[in-house]
């Protein structure tokens, strides 16, 4: 069959209808949305020293003891309470004074730090100042920042995939008519998304500065955006 298929006439092989392949083209596309927060994450807890491990621990548990129980009554529930750091180190002291050879002396232990954490989910932000404001009174030391976040962002991703697969197909028809050609069957789709928030460096100041005032706080919003990389065969046949 191949040396026959070989003497057939050039003019024979060019009547012949073969199918046409004219390739895929792959397209990304960006869907976002943004909302406004329903939930925040404070990181807080305390900070003390003791001459001894024991006594800084003491103090230290005394403490946290104090600040669970403003959270509690702040009407935090146990389950939205997490310890999230602890740790006991040393004060070390160091000095310039060198050995008889010359060396710089090790430094001294001069007493011991124990800080405890805790991560707070906060369900109605209405009470975020006033809880943040409570924590400080009662001796929280520390605050490592708080975010924010929707407790079910599921249909704002939704809403954000079916844009950016809008976005990507719009992109794409414009390049297949350009080139004489049109989209078919789709070979493969990739997503990547992100949650993004602006900044809030103001946060820890703020406490500090109003220790006997309802901390300002400002939600803001969030932004969730959907990337996605959309393939598609392409028609020679086009339009």
């Amino acid at each position: 069959m191949r040396r026959l298929f070989a003497c057939l006439p050039f003019a024979l092989l060019a009547g012949l209808s073969l199918p046409a392949f004219a390739g895929t083209i792959s397209i990304e596309g960006r869907g976002e949305v943004t909302a406004v927060p329903d939930t925040a994450f404070v990181n807080s807890g305390v900070t003390t020293q003791g001459a001894t491990a024991r006594e800084a621990l003491d103090l230290n548990s005394k403490a946290m003891a104090d600040l669970l129980a403003a959270l509690k009554g702040s009407g935090i529930a146990e389950r939205d309470i997490q310890t999230s750091g602890f740790s006991v180190s040393p004060n070390y002291v160091y000095t310039e004074d060198r050995d008889a050879n010359g060396y710089t002396l090790p430094p001294k232990i001069n007493g011991y730090q124990v800080s405890n954490a805790v991560t707070v989910r906060v369900r109605a932000l209405d009470t975020l100042g006033a809880i943040l404001d409570n924590s400080v009174t009662v001796g929280a030391n520390t605050v490592n920042g708080v975010t924010f976040a929707v407790d079910d962002p599921s249909e704002l991703l939704n809403q954000a995939r079916k844009s950016a697969f809008a976005d990507a197909q719009a992109k794409a028809q414009l390049y297949a008519t350009a080139a004489g050609s049109a989209l078919e069957d789709i070979v493969s789709i990739n997503e990547g998304q992100s949650i993004e928030q602006p900044p809030q460096p103001y946060m820890v100041k703020a406490m500090a500065d109003t220790a006997r005032a309802e901390v300002p706080v400002a939600a803001g919003e969030l932004s969730f955006a959907i990337n996605v990389s959309v393939q598609w065969e392409l028609d020679d046949a086009g339009n």
